[in-house]
């Protein structure tokens, strides 16, 4: 299994790559950000604490690159 930073490095280098809801799941459990399950529907959310922003993320596989590409930016804002 790769660690968190490669699976993110690899996100930031190659964001059109085959990313599963796994992957973003893992990376978010590494940086304490909340990934939470859709109730209904395949739409997940994710939510950096003390940010007002949720990013919604359908879960179809692969995941778009633009999502992708938020996502980054929402980590890379969580880390500073």
């Amino acid at each position: 299994m790769a660690k968190t930073g490669d699976v993110l490095a690899a996100m930031r280098r190659n964001p059109a790559g085959d990313w599963t809801i796994e992957d973003i799941r893992r990376v978010c459990e590494r940086l304490v950000i909340e990934c939470l399950a859709p109730s209904r529907g395949s739409h997940w959310k994710v939510a950096a604490p003390g940010k007002p922003d949720i990013l919604v993320i359908p879960a179809r596989r692969p995941i778009k690159p633009i999502y992708i590409r938020k996502f980054v930016a929402m980590c890379d804002e969580d880390e500073t």
